[in-house]
């Protein structure tokens, strides 16, 4: 029997059928997510203004996926629920422009995001996603919710054998589907979390964290389960956030490093692992075991002081009191970003052939 759709319905149905191989020629280098000088801002119950993302710039082009690595409190979280558009107190927009495969969001209503975009454009996974999962419903009940809060007028059997097609193309079991969460060990139920967030197909994926707390076992079942993702087409794009740089490294074409609210380092995984060019980020490189080859026999070294306080930010560089190379210039005044190498980008006030000479003459270690 013939059923006719709406064009939302049919958009989605397609999308959630699609294959990646049909025109990835075609739209390659299509940019699905843009960033402009983002700005945002938590207040507290005392009215102070928290500036959690500070003036934030990115681009992500289809196919590709980037990894976000920074400290616990330098604004990684923050910034993914921004990208969402969707702002609640204590969170509130201030600047900037977040536009998703060409229709700007930052403009829009918090409902129209809600109903137009989240789940459709982009899917966010955040942390600890596995505990929000309801241990009284069925994960099929997870999917049916989803389709029916977007408006999708399916059968109940139609729902069903699509989750039952796309459960078994990520290599999940059709008898999840009917089991509740409490009956599902860790690994499993991030996995099918993961699964529930994509259903529909979003061009965006941005992932907080979705292997910590996991055994390494489980780590890696997830990673190939959102390579998958990408390599059959269900998500276009990726963002996937963590703090650490080694696990980016082997899971995302390029990586950002944030600190205290802003971007200070932006290259390809392989550069951003062995060639770090911002104190921070060679900072946040020595702090940790790198398992790769020519960065392993590296000693451990600690970055030492805390970050700054984002209610009062510094006036200059906000890695400069615990900068090894920082002079009374850095704390002076603000540091904009620079480029170098075409799409190499860091916020320091010494040039890049400065830093590698202060780099391999040792200094500051």
């Amino acid at each position: 029997m013939l059923r006719i759709f709406g064009d939302r319905e049919l958009s989605v149905k397609l999308r959630i059928k699609s294959v990646w191989g049909h025109g990835k020629e075609e739209h390659m280098g299509k940019t699905m997510l843009e960033i402009s000088h983002l700005k945002t801002k938590y207040i507290t119950r005392f009215h102070e203004d928290v500036y959690a993302v500070d003036d934030v710039s990115l681009k992500i082009e289809e196919g590709k996926s980037l990894g976000i690595a920074g400290e616990s409190g330098c604004g990684k979280s923050t910034l993914a629920l921004s990208l969402m558009g969707y702002y609640f107190a204590p969170l509130h927009y201030i600047s900037g422009d977040i536009i998703v495969d060409g229709v700007k969001i930052s403009d829009m209503k918090p409902e129209q995001v809600r109903h137009k975009i989240l789940g459709n454009e982009i899917a966010y996974i955040p942390q600890a996603a596995m505990n929000a999962l309801n241990p009284t419903q069925k994960i099929i009940s997870f999917i049916e919710d989803v389709m029916h809060a977007h408006g999708i007028k399916m059968t109940k059997k139609e729902i069903y054998d699509m989750a039952r097609e796309r459960f078994a193309e990520l290599g999940l079991p059709e008898e999840v589907l009917q089991k509740h969460a409490v009956e599902l060990s860790g690994g499993m139920k991030q996995r099918t979390v993961i699964a529930i967030s994509t259903i529909l197909s979003p061009k965006v994926l941005i992932a907080d964290e979705p292997s910590s707390a996991l055994d390494v076992t489980s780590q890696k079942m997830v990673i190939r389960m959102m390579r998958e993702l990408m390599e059959k087409g269900y998500i276009k794009s990726m963002i996937f956030i963590t703090h650490e740089l080694p696990l980016l490294y082997n899971v995302t074409d390029d990586i950002m490093v944030m600190y205290a609210g802003q971007m200070v380092e932006k290259g390809t995984a392989k550069e951003m692992v062995f060639d770090p060019i911002h104190p921070y980020s060679k900072g946040l490189m020595g702090s940790i075991i790198v398992p790769e080859s020519g960065v392993r026999e590296r000693k451990l070294t600690a970055i030492p002081g805390t970050p700054p306080n984002l209610k009062n930010p510094p006036k200059g560089c906000r890695f400069a009191e615990r900068c090894p190379y920082a002079t009374p210039t850095c704390s002076a005044m603000g540091i904009d970003e620079k480029v170098f190498d075409d799409d190499r980008m860091y916020r320091c006030l010494m040039s890049v052939r400065k830093i590698r000479e202060a780099y391999g003459n040792g200094d500051g270690e």
